[in-house]
């Protein structure tokens, strides 16, 4: 990969938006970075900011969107979706799921997300049967990031049991149970070709002994291998852990696994102020996914406790309703501006959010700095929703205002793949997407 040397009208360096910003980018990584270089390179016009990490994604609930928005006769609530989820997914097949991946990371790149955490628990066949290649779906999800060019730290999930004490699976969850030994195979065959992270699914679906055992295989994936867990989403997840535990779920997490910054404790919504302060001590990340959990109901966590506490968070798409990091960030906001009846609650949700989502996903992005991965996202200033704006007023207003996206430019490792507003595989990826969504929608 060439060296290349850019020259930005405007760009977020150390947390504040500086004019004509020297960026040098060479094997995927900002080489150098300077504020008053000699003007030579290519001209980068608008505002360059880092892009966004996606620390939460099941690529494949993009094809779900508007399938569980009816309620049934005795209401709707996170464990019906459920079901619908479970019977959705019977009918996919690999080809299926890259497919659908692919198109969720063009559109994922297209707003200015160039990362992503995929939290990835569809493994088997239909039946439960592990394919003739036990990591067949892993290597699609990985096919597909590599076809939409995103960055990809890949999660795959640990899912042994149906409830807390060890419950059975359902039948709706046999795609995604693994053996501990088959677990640990998939994770070292992927692990050759991808980075790399581990994910007990949540606390209901593995042991104390099998959430230890995962612990330790991230130690075998190399320095910085994050781990990822669903916590505390739903009040009768906290319920049901009172009474197999006594505690509750982010206390007992904390009180029996080494959490620290190599964690992500995704949603974690039901959280007191002793855990808020005891998990922002912890180091690691809260993964917040707002349009996911509002869609679902599960709750508003803690943010303002959170951060009061020195907390750290970062935004992921979860379901997949929602693929631009802004809206996610504006429904943060919002949200807590409803609870408190006050304005401006929290502050640098970007910035915020950039440092917690680079955290959580186990690399070095996340900012324009010398040594970071050359992932830049260019916002067009013109645009109607940034224009006349200036210095740090610019994210503001990305963040606050309209639907259009303003992104223009993305890079991902040094390379463009959004140029002009269009994704360099838009129309192929479109198309491959478009075939997989008319089967599944003739048989729903």
């Amino acid at each position: 990969m060439a060296a290349m040397r850019y020259v930005a009208e405007q760009a977020l360096v150390d947390g504040a938006v500086a004019a004509d910003v020297m960026i040098d980018v060479g094997g995927g990584v900002i080489t150098q970075v300077a504020r008053d270089g000699d003007g030579q390179g290519e001209r980068l016009r608008g505002l360059v900011v880092p892009g966004m990490a996606n620390l939460h994604s099941h690529a494949f609930q993009r094809a779900m969107a508007g399938l569980a928005e009816r309620a049934g006769p005795g209401g709707d609530s996170f464990w019906r979706w459920r079901e619908t989820m479970y019977r959705f997914l019977a009918a996919l097949t690999p080809d299926d799921v890259e497919a659908i991946a692919a198109q969720l990371y063009v559109e994922c790149l297209l707003h200015g997300y160039t990362s992503v955490a995929e939290f990835h628990y569809l493994h088997n066949a239909p039946d439960g049967s592990p394919y003739a290649d036990p990591a067949e779906m892993a290597r699609r999800i990985a096919g597909a990031a590599g076809s939409a060019g995103i960055r990809l730290t890949l999660l795959p999930v640990l899912y042994r049991h149906g409830g807390f004490g060890g419950l059975a699976p359902s039948e709706g969850q046999r795609r995604f149970v693994l053996s501990l030994d088959a677990y640990a195979a998939l994770c070292e065959r992927m692990g050759r070709d991808v980075r790399l992270g581990v994910a007990p699914h949540s606390l209901r679906a593995v042991s104390a002994e099998e959430l230890a055992r995962a612990v330790g295989l991230a130690a075998t994936l190399g320095e910085g291998a994050p781990i990822h867990i669903h916590v505390a989403e739903q009040e009768k997840e906290v319920a049901d852990c009172l009474a197999w535990s006594g505690a509750r779920p982010v206390a007992w997490l904390l009180d029996h696994a080494p959490v620290n910054a190599r964690w992500c404790l995704v949603h974690a919504t039901h959280s007191d102020a002793d855990e808020c302060a005891r998990l922002a001590a912890s180091g690691a990340v809260v993964g917040l996914c707002q349009s996911t959990e509002a869609n679902l109901g599960d709750g508003i966590f803690p943010l303002i406790e959170h951060l009061a506490a020195g907390g750290r968070f970062g935004i992921g798409s979860d379901a997949n309703l929602c693929t631009n990091p802004v809206e996610e960030l504006r429904w943060l906001e919002y949200v807590r501006r409803l609870q408190t009846k006050a304005r401006n609650v929290t502050d640098e949700l970007w910035q915020r959010a950039l440092a917690g989502g680079a955290q959580a996903i186990g690399q070095d992005v996340g900012a324009i700095a010398a040594g970071r991965g050359a992932d830049l996202v260019v916002l067009d200033t013109g645009h109607p929703s940034l224009v006349g704006h200036a210095g740090e007023g610019l994210l503001d207003a990305w963040v606050f205002s309209g639907s259009d996206t303003p992104v223009r430019d993305v890079m991902v490792a040094g390379e463009w793949v959004v140029r002009d507003r269009r994704h360099v595989r838009q129309d192929a990826i479109a198309r491959g997407f478009a075939r997989t969504m008319r089967r599944l929608m003739a048989d729903h």
